[in-house]
């Protein structure tokens, strides 16, 4: 610290210093607009669900003929950290998790490790089992919620729409991929009656056999020209139910078409296993999911203006609906953070100017922006969004932005009025505090380095406060070397030189009297100072035991869970009684915006700490939106 002298360089080249005060200032503001912005960081979700589907089964057979089999496989996975299994009649799930903070690649291994494993012995499954079906997209979190209403439509037809909006919202920059969700399947119905099948002689069977022979693909064939060869297929693929309706039926040596000896109609999925209800309309959803390290500020933007295009171009009656909005979130959380960064320059100001002066308060907060203007370039070449962990990070080290500069610009002025000219004061302050400053900001930034290295979803998840804090804290430590010195050559006061009979003694002050008779207090009676230090931090480290640990902080949407959960084997339909019935409820509360009920399954993962529901008939879930947080409790209680 002592061979060269930053402080003495920064104050001998003052136009150098000054074009890089400039230059920090306008690529900060700039790496500050193009920062990516999003609700949480980009972690990867070490789960995987596995579902398979066998009707007829027990829930007791589900689970030994096919999910004990799957688990014995998973438990080879080389970063295992848990299987939990859920079975019912006809259905089965497994739930996967591995360790934590390995990596994107080995998470990438290990979920194709586990397709492999479980491909290879599903042909030893009963016959009848459906899938297994795998799902490891647990990281898509829908940005943009929509809900796509038409009272004079048709499920089918809404669902036509739905794909038509979701074809022109996947050419929106930023948007990764897009999802409807709550579309009817349509089904054709083949009606038989039995005592009309047994007056004509027809086994069930006969019917069956005969949709099955029309709807096979077979090879028939090719012919050979003088330069290609043509293939010969047979269309008898079914399409609709007048294909079906068409099928022969060889009866008695007669042939009769299945309209003849059956009722053929196109219908929906009965019973339904997913619907969506949004305020007590069933609806279409389209989620929409950002790409990683996108914008979602500026996503929001681009959705709101194409959206608006596709309004103007829907048929009559359609409305679409937006119902779950993450830009608006982020943009207030951004917005707190600009508050918040504004109510402490503000504080720092005033705390400046009532101690040190309003030209050294100058001086120290102009370290604030210099700053956040260095962190900014830096999370924007290291390619870290601002999201939750971030801002949290920045307003965490706000309180600690200044501490550096604060010391530097206060060893300047004491050494001002002790007489020194300006270039020996900048450079004492150097070679007196530079060391021990910047000890006390890697002692500080050591504070957060459990997190920033853990393995652990904990610490991928939240790692980011340690590497924003560090790079603010050093940042700190580097403008007050070399920024604050120029500052304060140009805007500290200058002090008459003491004479030599009538030393000056900035010390010499009621404050500084008092507080040597406190330091003085506390070295008499050291003992008891060290007995009180240790017992209070033991009391603090026995309350922490009573402090109440989660990963995931209660949220401060206006949003409200709400879970409605049947006896096990209810059906669907008694799940939609019941909820029609809260429905009701929640259109007579004032405090309620809207509200969206998702029965058959959980909600689709619209922020982070969600983690949806597997499928379930006698399972629903509300999503209610309030006005504020006041009104969400009340609505809660």
């Amino acid at each position: 610290m002592k061979d060269f002298n930053l402080s003495e360089w920064a104050v001998t080249h003052r136009p150098m210093v000054l074009f890089l005060i400039i230059a920090v200032l306008i690529a900060g503001i700039v790496s500050f607009t193009k920062l990516g912005r999003s609700e949480d960081p980009n972690f990867n979700v070490p789960t995987m669900s596995i579902v398979v589907a066998w009707p007829g089964a027990t829930a007791k057979e589900v689970q030994n003929q096919v999910l004990n089999r799957i688990e014995r496989k998973l438990q080879e996975l080389e970063y295992i950290d848990y299987v939990k299994s859920y079975s019912r009649q006809g259905f089965g799930a497994i739930e996967v998790r591995v360790k934590g903070g390995i990596g994107r690649k080995n998470l990438d291994e290990s979920w194709y490790q586990a397709r492999k494993k479980i491909s290879d012995i599903s042909r030893e499954f009963p016959s009848g089992v459906r899938g297994p079906f795998f799902n490891d997209e647990f990281n898509d979190v829908y940005s943009v919620l929509y809900a796509v209403k038409a009272s004079d439509l048709t499920m089918a037809e809404l669902g036509d729409t739905a794909e038509e909006i979701k074809r022109q919202l996947q050419s929106v920059a930023g948007v990764k991929k897009v999802d409807i969700l709550g579309k009817q399947p349509e089904r054709v119905f083949v009606e038989l009656s039995t005592h009309r099948l047994a007056a004509m002689g027809i086994s069930p069977n006969v019917v069956m056999d005969a949709l099955s022979a029309q709807n096979m693909v077979t090879p028939s064939g090719s012919i050979d020209t003088a330069n290609d060869r043509v293939h010969i297929r047979i269309d008898g693929v079914l399409h609709n139910a007048k294909d079906v309706a068409n099928v022969s039926i060889q009866v008695g040596g007669k042939l009769l078409k299945l309209s003849d000896v059956a009722t053929v109609r196109t219908g929906y999925e009965d019973p339904q296993s997913f619907t969506i209800r949004h305020n007590a309309e069933q609806t279409v959803a389209i989620g929409v999911i950002m790409k990683q390290n996108g914008d979602i500020l500026k996503l929001g933007t681009d959705l709101d203006a194409q959206m608006a295009l596709i309004k103007s171009e829907l048929p009559i009656g359609v409305d679409v609906e937006k119902y779950a909005d993450q830009p608006k979130i982020v943009e207030e959380s951004v917005w707190e953070f600009e508050k918040s960064f504004l109510e402490a320059l503000i504080i720092v100001l005033i705390v400046s100017f009532v101690s040190l002066g309003w030209r050294t308060g100058i001086v120290v907060a102009a370290s604030i922006p210099l700053v956040l203007g260095i962190v900014s370039m830096i999370m924007y070449a290291a390619g870290w969004n601002l999201d939750r962990i971030s801002l949290g990070a920045l307003i965490i080290a706000l309180g600690l932005l200044v501490d550096d500069a604060i010391i530097a610009v206060e060893m300047m002025t004491v050494k001002l009025e002790e007489g020194y000219d300006r270039l020996s004061a900048a450079t004492f302050a150097y070679s007196s505090t530079a060391f021990p400053m910047l000890t006390g900001t890697l002692v500080t930034v050591a504070g957060f380095m459990p997190v920033g290295f853990a393995q652990s979803i904990a610490g991928e998840y939240a790692g980011g406060i340690f590497w924003v804090v560090g790079v603010a804290l050093l940042a700190s430590w580097v403008v007050a070397v070399i920024f604050t010195p120029y500052l304060g050559m140009k805007m500290l006061p200058h002090y008459d030189a003491p004479s030599s009979e009538q030393a000056h003694d900035p010390y010499d002050k009621p404050m500084y009297h008092k507080f040597r008779q406190l330091i003085n207090w506390s070295i008499a009676r050291r003992w008891w100072v060290l007995g009180a230090t240790v017992a209070l931090f033991a009391l603090a480290g026995a309350g922490m035991m009573f402090v109440q640990q989660q990963f995931f902080p209660t949220a401060s949407r206006s949003e409200l869970l709400v879970e409605l959960r049947l006896r096990e084997g209810a059906s669907f339909e008694a799940t939609q009684k019941q909820v029609r019935l809260m429905e009701q409820q929640l259109k007579a509360d004032s405090n309620v915006t809207s509200f969206t009920a998702y029965s058959g399954a959980g909600t689709p993962r619209f922020f982070l700490s969600l983690f949806p529901e597997l499928p379930n008939p006698s399972y629903a879930e509300f999503v209610v939106v309030t006005p504020n947080l006041e009104a969400r409790e009340q609505v809660r209680s």
